[in-house]
């Protein structure tokens, strides 16, 4: 056997030993859709509390609760905010009635791939969950919540994700685009998309 293969074999041992046990069920899910009859979301507060942890660990699942890595390197609470505003607004955008709503979310999980995860591993997730609460803006009403929704999705890995790169995707946009449709599905402005997969991962 070459130093080559030698050095192959033992990543991919290596590999496997890594995700061992990392493997498990993870849902797209919220417990019922928000009565969001004539909503129009006026704003979206994003917290990320200073008590999650974070990991910079450049291995296969590191142990934490916000794992990112696309941004540079600085705040990963604020970076994480910035994302899911973003998402959540736009999951939120098709809401056209009177009523002004507040949505406050509180982030409890944001655990996206390492990039050793994303070109070595054969699977993962992005596992996204947050508490959410909708108020009316004027008064401060609870309209909705607190509900715990997860927006965990299976995350590309190896050729596939080279692939969506190439077309202009990254884990950002995927997980932007997966979240704000998870919200949009809450608010029932999409059809119910609650589901269950299992995988290797987060």
């Amino acid at each position: 056997m070459s130093v080559g293969e030698t050095v192959s074999r033992r990543t991919a041992v290596a590999m496997v030993l890594a995700l061992a046990g990392c493997g498990g069920s993870f849902r797209t899910f919220y417990d019922e859709p928000a009565p969001s009859q004539g909503w129009r979301i006026s704003a979206v507060e994003v917290t990320v509390p200073r008590t999650l942890s974070v990991s910079e660990e450049e291995s296969f699942v590191p142990k934490a609760d916000i794992v990112w890595r696309e941004d540079p390197a600085g705040d990963r609470y604020n970076q994480v905010a910035a994302i899911m505003k973003i998402a959540i607004s736009r999951g939120a955008a098709g809401l056209k009635g009177d009523r002004p709503v507040r949505l406050e979310v509180t982030m409890t999980r944001f655990h996206a791939m390492t990039f050793t995860a994303e070109t070595q591993a054969p699977a993962g997730v992005h596992d996204v969950e947050f508490d959410i609460i909708a108020r009316d803006a004027r008064t401060g009403e609870v309209l909705a919540g607190p509900e715990h929704i997860e927006a965990s999705f299976p995350a590309m890995t190896g050729a596939a994700m080279a692939r969506a790169r190439l077309a202009g995707q990254s884990q950002k946009s995927q997980i932007t685009d997966h979240v704000a449709r998870t919200i949009a599905s809450w608010l029932g402005v999409l059809p119910d998309m609650r589901q269950t997969f299992s995988s290797v991962g987060a």
